[in-house]
């Protein structure tokens, strides 16, 4: 029943969702160009998907999203745990890094662009570095508050750094850490498609771009559409993976059952 219910009430909001879309456009007589019906948006995916043109910019959009945020996330966790761990790179490297993350990331494309080129690379850097902030932050934040107690009893058997590294920090720290997976996940999906905007031949971020120029506006709304469900599908995979990977947080196991 629980399964049933996760899957019911989305589906029921979605309805209700197009319902006030559809309603909107026919009471207050909102022209196509300023808003599409919601069948004008289904028939321009229809479309899209019978005539092959959708699939290149959706394969080019994950690509990259999946590509950036892996190596953000690698790059975060890695770089968190040693600057948690290490006092000397720390006083060398967090000023640094805190400046390139006040840094907005739009003003960083161009010159991502001119040191990686036009191609898939430029993209993968800018979803790396816009995902990688805040896995970082939460990574160093949730090793730094493991429990004293916890590391003094490990240590009284001896235990390395390396060992309650791995085994009690990280594990320790997990909630946070995924707290900042599912954060990145979405923003990895903002970057490629801001990196698309900038430069691109191919993306959902292009498609859409390109579809202003012509006023498409259900193509345009397609593509946003299909945004929503990539960015979808990256956040309940993340959540996924932290019920199953958590399993000693409370209501894991029953969470993992629906």
């Amino acid at each position: 029943m629980n399964r049933l219910h996760s899957v019911l009430y989305p589906l029921i909001s979605l309805a209700v969702l197009v319902a006030i879309w559809q309603a909107a456009v026919v009471l207050l007589q909102i022209p196509d160009y300023v808003l599409p019906p919601p069948m004008a948006v289904f028939d321009a995916l229809a479309d899209g998907f019978a005539s092959g043109t959708l699939w290149p910019h959706i394969g080019a959009t994950v690509t990259e999203m999946l590509s950036g945020y892996l190596i953000g996330c690698v790059l975060a966790i890695g770089l968190g745990a040693l600057l948690a761990e290490s006092q000397t790179f720390e006083r060398f490297v967090y000023p640094l890094l805190i400046g390139l993350q006040a840094t907005p990331k739009v003003a960083l494309g161009p010159i991502i662009l001119v040191w990686f080129g036009f191609g898939l690379a430029s993209k993968i850097v800018l979803v790396a570095l816009v995902c990688f902030f805040p896995l970082f932050v939460n990574t160093v934040n949730g090793i730094r508050r493991t429990d004293p107690e916890l590391l003094d009893a490990c240590r009284a058997f001896s235990a390395s750094r390396l060992y309650l590294l791995i085994h009690v920090k990280l594990p320790s720290a997990a909630g946070e850490i995924f707290a900042g997976l599912q954060i990145g996940v979405s923003l990895a999906l903002i970057g490629a498609v801001v990196g698309e905007f900038l430069s691109a031949q191919r993306g959902l971020g292009y498609m859409i771009a390109s579809s202003s120029v012509s006023m498409s506006l259900s193509t345009m709304f397609s593509g946003v559409v299909l945004l929503a469900l990539i960015g979808l599908c990256g956040a309940q995979t993340v959540r996924w993976l932290q019920r199953r990977v958590i399993f000693w947080e409370p209501g894991a196991a029953r969470q993992s059952k629906r």
